[in-house]
């Protein structure tokens, strides 16, 4: 009898307590982690703020070399649509994944050795292939032998042009115009220079999609519906 019963007190003294606690595996996971944070904010100057400011820094710097990037309007040559100082943000996954400007697109492009050193913004009126003339009759473009009314976009006052032109545009290159037609150099401005006053596709940086500044004049840059009814350029020499 004394034997089991030391045996039964035995037993039940092996037990864990209700007031013992388990180790748990997740925490020298959580203090190494902790730890890791700890000695970077202590290493940085200024700690955990500076941190947060160089992570941001960091995001923001990527989100602007690979998706977008924001851009200045330099001159009145896009008036009315876009004034002088606002800010857009410029799309630059808009032609990746084989995507190509189409007419009416407003594109930011490097216009080092085509128009003058710098990123110039412009509206892209002919792509490879098109046949662009000005004038007709009515002193409209003709794109494709079909005539475009420019006037929702144009500069109050401003004809399509004052310049006659009659170009193809080669494959791989867009013809632009600025909507301020008598305040913009642009593609007409460089007809007799080297490349035609064309712009080639890898000098395109992306596509204007916003107005962000100033706040009061922030909205979306739709492409206008003036070129839809523009038949696509012969085969030959035309982008596809």
């Amino acid at each position: 009898m004394d034997t089991e019963a030391q045996h039964t007190e035995r037993d039940r003294s092996s037990r864990p307590s209700g007031t013992e606690h388990r180790s748990d595996p997740q925490g020298p996971e959580e203090r190494s982690r902790s730890a890791f944070s700890a000695w970077i904010a202590d290493w940085v100057p200024g700690g955990r703020i500076t941190l947060t400011l160089l992570v941001l820094l960091t995001f923001l710097l990527l989100i602007s070399t690979f998706v977008l990037r924001p851009f200045q309007i330099p001159s009145g040559s896009m008036q009315q649509g876009l004034r002088i100082g606002d800010r857009v943000l410029v799309n630059k996954l808009a032609y990746s994944f084989g995507e190509r400007p189409l007419r009416g697109d407003v594109v930011v492009f490097d216009g080092t050795e085509l128009f003058g050193d710098g990123d110039y913004i412009k509206r892209v009126v002919g792509v490879g292939g098109d046949h662009v003339v000005c004038c007709d009759t009515q002193g409209r473009i003709r794109v494709n032998d079909r005539s475009v009314d420019e006037s929702s976009f144009l500069y109050p006052g401003d004809s399509p042009s004052t310049v006659p032109f009659d170009v193809v545009v080669p494959a791989g290159s867009l013809f632009v115009l600025g909507d301020h037609r008598a305040d913009s150099s642009d593609s007409r401005d460089h007809l007799g220079s080297p490349g035609g006053g064309m712009v080639p596709l890898e000098a395109v940086i992306g596509r204007a999609d916003w107005i962000v500044w100033p706040f009061g004049h922030a909205t979306h840059l739709d492409r206008p519906d003036a070129y839809t009814r523009v038949p696509a350029p012969a085969a030959e020499g035309a982008d596809g």
